[in-house]
């Protein structure tokens, strides 16, 4: 197990790097130059060479092989020396911090993850078993149209959607932001997720204020996952209902809950979190269209205005960070087979 371990761990490494690349690489082909987006198009010749000279910009991409100066002397290399140090520098616009940003704005988008991981998995995995239960009926064509609706329907097109009734006409739910004013000014949190700071501090008004802000965006944002855990769980079950030792405690006669949870599901759980482990990854990395429309200062709306303006540093950042937790949950899946059935044996 160790050894397994340890092989997994150091497989990361080329990940990360082919990762880092191709982020840097796609970034710098976007047309565009962020010394004149930080100027603005009136600004001279003159002015954007000094604000490049300024920021690196000048540098030869890869290899610099015209003699004037190392040819390791490059953006990337630069890039590189600095992530290999924990650094990823500053950003172009804000003149930030990269790092101190991420840490900021982390748990914010952690918060609105975990919360449409939550529903997807308390509210999918439910209507896949039942699904599967009653296979060929209403309920189970009923959940094929609810997965079908829930891949299909645009993110974005159902956020606003969900603001014009509920937060627009209704009233009954805020539009964007984790906290109304009154609660956020003055509040001092601590693990920077909100649900749990409120309740930390005595301050259960903080905490429903924030599931209040939670409601909207983490049913928009786990529409997809929801759809996909509860056609895999249908799946899953389906065939290990199938399975010799599920008619045998049938024909002992068993209480059906007895034989659902104790011999079906806990046998139909491997591909259950394998996609599960999979969604969360995806989840931290799409937020960015959730987080966009509902205002929420996440990592997701930090990267969207950082390639609006170019920010190299805040997209290199933030896409390694995102890519960086994305490998590390589909590692702490593979490790949990050996858990959830004794006989996957890791070498």
């Amino acid at each position: 197990m160790f050894r397994y371990t340890l092989r997994r761990v150091l497989g990361l490494i080329p990940v990360l790097l082919g990762i880092s690349f191709l982020v840097f690489l796609v970034l710098r082909l976007i047309p565009g130059n962020p010394a004149i987006t930080i100027l603005g198009e009136r600004a001279t010749p003159r002015q954007v060479r000094e604000l490049e000279i300024q920021l690196g910009l000048d540098k030869k991409l890869f290899f610099d092989f015209s003699g004037e100066r190392s040819v390791f002397d490059t953006q990337y290399f630069g890039f590189m020396s600095q992530l290999l140090r924990g650094d990823f520098g500053d950003s172009i616009i804000r003149r930030t911090n990269v790092g101190d940003e991420l840490r900021a704005r982390f748990p914010a988008t952690l918060e609105l993850t975990l919360a449409a991981l939550m529903l997807s998995v308390l509210v999918g995995v439910p209507i896949g078993m039942i699904a599967a239960i009653r296979r060929g009926s209403l309920i189970d064509a009923g959940s094929v149209l609810l997965a079908l609706i829930g891949v299909s329907i645009p993110i974005f097109w159902l956020g606003l959607m969900m603001q014009y009734f509920f937060a627009v006409n209704l009233q009954i739910l805020p539009v964007s932001q984790r906290l109304d004013a009154e609660y956020s000014r003055g509040f001092q949190s601590i693990t920077g997720l909100y649900v749990i700071d409120g309740l930390l501090r005595g301050r259960p008004d903080v905490t429903w204020n924030a599931i209040r802000h939670l409601i909207m965006p983490s049913i928009a944002l786990s529409t997809v996952p929801l759809a996909i855990i509860a056609r895999m769980t249908r799946s899953a079950m389906l065939e290990v209902l199938g399975q010799d030792y599920v008619r045998t405690a049938w024909a002992k006669g068993l209480r059906e809950r007895v034989v659902v949870t104790r011999h079906a599901l806990r046998n139909a759980l491997l591909p259950v979190v394998t996609i599960v482990g999979l969604q969360l990854g995806f989840l931290l990395s799409g937020a960015i269209l959730t987080e966009t429309v509902f205002s929420w200062p996440g990592i997701g709306t930090w990267l969207y205005t950082g390639v609006q303006g170019r920010d190299y540093p805040v997209v290199q950042g933030g896409v390694i960070f995102v890519a960086f937790l994305f490998v590390i949950v589909n590692m702490l899946v593979d490790l949990s087979y050996a858990l959830l059935d004794p006989r996957i044996q890791h070498r």
